[in-house]
């Protein structure tokens, strides 16, 4: 009992044997504790299909040992009397270590998150693999960023002069590369609205082309001549984009002209010819044929059908069957297709009863 009631460093020796129990008894308490509910966890993951309760596993396997004996210290610390500076200290430690177990946390929450909008949403591994680098960067540059500036308030750190200063350096940051960050934000933004993918076909202004790749900075389009455009992301997100990869149908207007000599019987007849040559197509469903105007120099009939297919071969083989049926049948019924004309006006010549 004598060697028990010995002071060591201001705490008898039974004090610092019951620190140490403490200190043993929470790091065997937390660390079985998370064994055993990563254990019971585990059978429920096998026999469930969220992915919830992976994550759970997954983020009480991401605790540290460090972590649960920073914790167990500071408990087992709460029965000795110690001096001012070192509880502080021990207090700092323990804040740091629970700061930076946080960010490890968050981390594997970012991760699983970013992993899992990519995995449904991207198609392409490579563009999966782009985009989670980089919101993983830029996530993780704000959880550090984060947890730094709650790192150096707890010590004491007057952090609102070095937040103006950081605010004052990132607009400065921007002002000196805002053409490179407009073009990476543009390409996250493309990434996550997916206004296209890699193999659509899209028209932006008076450029067309199939895209082969998206890139950080620049996206590049084969042309149907076979050259490679260069668009800057921000510039493709900044214009009128046309994207015909998803179109499942091809609607076709056409318009026919035959002579004003035609007969009001034969002009009847045309809508019903129309409509027999062109339903008479494949992959083909018919809307409306139209004497739709008066022309300069033919009566007009305006026709409209859809092509079920978004192939643009498909639609020229069955306009071209189009045409040269409606040839073939306005032959057999003597309808005439209408030509441009050229009126002629002859000035009178001098000597024929007009002055000169």
């Amino acid at each position: 009992m004598d060697l028990l009631s010995q002071t060591w460093f201001g705490n008898a020796l039974s004090t610092w044997l019951l620190a140490l129990t403490l200190t043993v008894a929470a790091l065997i308490l937390l660390r079985g504790l998370r064994n055993l509910i990563v254990r019971r966890m585990q059978h429920v993951a096998h026999a469930t299909a969220t992915q919830l309760d992976d994550l759970a596993i997954s983020l009480l396997r991401s605790s540290r040992s460090w972590f649960f004996l920073a914790i167990a210290l500071y408990i087992g610390s709460l029965s000795l009397a110690l001096p001012t500076a070192l509880q502080n200290f021990i207090r700092l430690a323990a804040v740091f270590t629970l700061l930076l177990q946080a960010a490890l946390w968050t981390n594997e929450l970012v991760e699983y998150g970013l992993q899992h909008y990519a995995r449904h949403t991207l198609q392409a591994e490579s563009d999966r693999q782009n985009t989670v680098a980089i919101l993983g960067l830029a996530s993780r540059i704000v959880l550090w960023s984060i947890i730094l500036l709650l790192a150096l308030d707890n010590l004491g750190v007057e952090i609102s002069g070095l937040l103006t200063g950081l605010g004052i350096g990132g607009i400065a940051v921007a002002l000196a590369v805002q053409n490179i960050l407009s073009d990476l934000l543009a390409y996250v933004s493309i990434m996550l609205d997916r206004p296209f993918t890699m193999g659509d076909f899209i028209v932006v202004d008076d450029r067309m082309g199939t895209v082969e790749r998206i890139g950080l900075k620049t996206t590049r389009v084969r042309s149907l001549s076979g050259e490679l455009l260069i668009f800057a992301n921000h510039d493709l997100l900044g214009s009128r984009l046309s994207n015909f990869q998803d179109r499942e149908e091809r609607r076709v207007v056409f318009t026919i002209g035959v002579t004003y000599n035609t007969p009001a019987a034969k002009l009847a007849s045309i809508p019903e010819i129309v409509c027999e040559v062109v339903s008479a197509q494949q992959q083909v469903r018919f809307d409306r044929t139209h004497f739709s105007a008066f022309g300069d120099f033919s009566l007009d009939f305006e026709t409209v059908y859809y092509v079920t297919s978004a192939d643009y071969g498909v639609y020229m083989d069955v306009q071209q069957n189009v045409n040269l049926e409606l040839v073939r049948r306005f032959e057999r019924t003597g309808i005439e297709f209408a030509f441009p004309t050229q009126t002629v006006h002859v000035a009178p010549q001098p000597g024929a009863g007009y002055p000169a």
